[in-house]
């Protein structure tokens, strides 16, 4: 069994390379900012509107720009450097967390800049995930690559849990324009790091056609491989009706357990500790075996863990509940990322990551704002638990088709040089499968 060190060692392997140490430093504050924002501004629409509904509006508002553009992004991110594009998309998001703060802090903030704002960032985001995703494999290379995504997800769960806990302290204090405020400001953090990397984009070559053209490629290629269509079939699913159980926080904090933002702070970051715990298990592993039999799993307990959370009534016992809702919600964000990429090759990559962005954020506003409806006319319980128990089906039904996947995703993931040895081999020895979703 390995020390200790070495287990650290393991688990931190990616950040031996300096221009990941660069990001992953900037990323870490800037991304505490960025909830804490996320916290406030939901705070801000509750406070003004006391609508449910509303809630629901401004996620639709601030995701379905992801969905619609995200192709775009994609396209953009693999005809052009992505050091470059991460740079213009962070630079443009701390303008808008400007703006929003200048807005609230002299009082002349309307729900209907909030909404616009939202949409704004939500463009921003369309070009900014696909690049900021497809751009790990530059700064660690495929050997780390695993460990990147592991840690990049460590880092945003992380934040999860400090910043929902510093916006409740200040949203209470001085109010929610400083939280938007501060998000401004940590946007620097990452530029800085960001200015300071030496990085060498590779070729990439790309065949001759219009941009419509390579756009329709990249959904054919996710349409035509089983086990990354089947991935992100599932993340649809529950980004659609689980995922907006963040977007009704306030209601529970408020109506339910009458805590207020403070509240809210606290439920964001027990969950946020799930998720952090979850990045970091994943972080540990080593190879991509048994990925996809987590996901699967993560799923089903996601929607077990919030249809508890819905009908808990006690603060503590909701609290402590939403730890294994982000543990699972991580673990199957997580296991479907690293597989996706390690099936990927590298020309389609920012296309194949802009249809992830598009099933994982796109799909959320939908959801976003029918949860929003349904819960002004059920209530936030009905509607969470709901969700949780359309994720359980989603859980099962991809565990049957799983079997169906193995071949063809080992077959993919020799191709990226990320496995050895001969497909053939798995028709007999299933057990000595590196592929995640080969593994019984």
């Amino acid at each position: 069994m390995p020390d200790s060190p070495s287990r650290v060692r393991t688990t931190l392997r990616a950040l031996r390379h300096r221009n990941f140490q660069l990001f992953f430093a900037g990323q870490l504050i800037s991304l505490i900012g960025t909830w804490m924002q996320n916290v406030a501004q939901s705070w801000l629409v509750y406070r003004l509107t006391r609508s449910a509904a509303l809630l629901g509006m401004v996620g639709f508002a601030g995701q379905i720009p992801v969905f619609l553009f995200s192709p775009i992004g994609g396209l953009v991110a693999d005809r052009h450097s992505r050091h470059r594009v991460v740079i213009a998309t962070q630079t443009s998001a701390m303008i808008l967390a400007f703006v929003l703060a200048a807005l609230t802090l002299s009082r002349l903030v309307q729900v209907w800049h909030i909404f616009v704002l939202a949409a704004l960032l939500g463009v921003v985001n369309a070009f900014d995930i696909p690049a900021r995703q497809s751009f790990l494999v530059e700064m660690v290379g495929r050997d780390d690559l695993i460990n990147a995504i592991a840690l990049n997800s460590s880092m945003f769960n992380g934040a999860r849990i400090v910043g929902p806990a510093i916006a409740g302290i200040v949203v209470a204090a001085i109010g929610e324009g400083w939280c938007f405020f501060a998000n401004g400001a940590s946007y620097i953090a990452v530029i800085i790091g960001l200015l300071r990397m030496t990085v060498t984009t590779p070729a990439r070559a790309m065949p001759e056609a219009s941009a419509v053209r390579h756009i329709i490629d990249g959904f054919r290629f996710v349409a035509h491989t089983k086990p990354i269509r089947a991935l992100l079939l599932l993340l649809g699913l529950v980004s659609v009706t689980g995922m907006p159980y963040a977007v009704l926080m306030p209601v529970f904090a408020d109506q339910i357990f009458h805590s207020g933002a403070r509240g809210l702070g606290i439920l964001m970051g027990f969950s946020g500790v799930g998720a952090l715990l979850g990045a970091l298990t994943l972080a540990t592993r080593q190879g991509v075996r048994g990925l996809g039999r987590w996901a699967a799993v993560s799923c089903g307990v996601f929607g077990a863990s919030l249809a508890v959370f819905a009908f808990s009534r006690s603060f503590s016992i909701a609290a402590a509940v939403l730890i294994p809702v982000g543990f699972a919600m991580m673990t199957q964000m997580g296991a479907s990322n690293t597989l996706i990429q390690t099936m990927t090759p590298d020309h389609f990559r920012g296309r194949v990551m802009s249809v992830y962005s598009m099933m994982f954020m796109g799909m959320a506003p939908i959801g976003s704002l029918l949860a929003g409806v349904v819960a002004d006319r059920f209530g936030a319980p009905f509607t969470v638990a709901t969700g949780g128990v359309i994720a359980i089906g989603g859980s099962m039904l991809f565990g049957l088709r799983l079997p169906g996947f193995r071949l063809e995703a080992r077959r993919l993931i020799m191709a990226q040089n990320m496995v050895a040895g001969d497909p053939a081999d798995e028709v007999t020895s299933q057990g000595d499968s590196e592929s995640g979703l080969i593994e019984k």
